[in-house]
C-alpha cells in the first residue's frame, strides 16, 4: 500500500484555521449546545486520538482512540475550560503532532488494522481521511462563514461516499438515492453509480447541498425528502 495522499487533510486544517481568524470562541457554534470552545477542544481531542491509531499502526501497541464516550465528552468539556490562546495553540500544537505522526508511518503501517471510535476495523491509511472530514465539516459547525460550497469537488464526492457507505453498512435508508444536479453519477446507500432513467425518489440538489444534508448540517434540499438518520 503506497503512502496516503496528504493534500485535502492539509488543506481542511487550513480552511479551518482561517475559520477561527479573529472568531469569539464563547460564541454559539453550529452544533446544539457547543460554543466555538468545544468545536475547537473537540478537533484538538480528535488529534490526540487520531494519534493514538498512528501509534497502533506503527508499534502493533493497541491503542484505541477513546476508553469510553463517557471520557472523550469529559475531555471536550474540560479543553473548553481553557482561555482562548491556550486553546487555539493546543488546537494548532496537536494537529502537527498528528501531521508528524501520519508522516514519519513506514509504508507498511498504513495496511495496519486499528479501530474508529464508532467500532469499526479499518485500515491506518484511513485515519487521514478521518482526519480530513473532521477538519472541514467542523469548519463549517463553527459558524463564522464559509460552508460546504467552498469544498473541493472531489472531497465533496467523498463525502458522499463516506456517508452512503456508512449507511449501507448499518442498513440505514435503503433505496434512498442521492442525485447531485452538478454531477453525472448518482449516489446510492451502497456507493456510487450512473445514473438511470428508471430512477425513483431520488433527492436532488448540488453535491455541497447533499453533502451538508446527510451530515446533519443543512436542510433537505426539496420539501418531499425522506426524514434520515444520523452519519457519526
Amino acid at each position: 500500500m503506497s503512502d496516503p495522499d496528504f493534500a485535502w487533510l492539509d488543506a481542511g486544517t487550513a480552511y479551518f484555521e482561517a475559520r477561527l481568524d479573529g472568531a469569539d470562541l464563547d460564541g454559539d457554534s453550529a452544533l446544539p449546545g457547543w460554543t466555538r470552545r468545544h468545536v475547537v477542544a473537540h478537533v484538538a481531542a480528535n488529534a490526540r486520538a487520531l494519534g493514538r491509531l498512528a501509534h497502533w499502526a506503527r508499534t502493533g501497541e493497541e491503542s484505541p482512540m477513546y476508553t469510553s464516550a463517557q471520557a472523550r465528552d469529559d475531555e471536550i468539556e474540560e479543553l473548553a475550560k481553557l482561555a482562548p490562546a491556550e486553546i487555539l495553540a493546543l488546537a494548532g500544537r496537536t494537529a502537527s503532532e498528528l501531521r508528524s505522526a501520519l508522516r514519519e508511518l513506514p509504508t507498511p503501517a498504513w495496511a495496519a488494522p486499528v479501530r474508529t471510535a464508532q467500532g469499526r476495523t479499518v485500515p491506518a491509511s484511513e485515519i487521514v481521511w478521518m482526519r480530513c472530514r473532521e477538519m472541514w465539516v467542523h469548519a463549517v459547525d463553527l459558524g463564522t462563514g464559509g460552508g460546504f460550497e467552498d469544498f473541493p469537488a472531489a472531497l465533496l464526492d467523498a463525502l458522499l461516499t463516506d456517508v452512503t457507505g456508512l449507511w449501507a453498512r448499518r442498513g440505514q435508508e435503503r433505496g434512498l438515492v442521492l442525485a447531485p444536479v452538478d454531477r453525472h453519477g448518482v449516489w446510492r446507500v451502497d456507493g456510487p453509480a450512473q445514473a438511470s432513467p428508471a430512477q425513483v425518489s431520488a433527492v436532488r440538489g448540488t453535491a455541497a447541498e447533499l453533502a451538508a444534508w446527510v451530515t446533519g448540517r443543512g436542510p433537505a434540499p426539496h420539501p418531499d425528502a425522506p426524514a434520515i438518520g444520523r452519519w457519526l
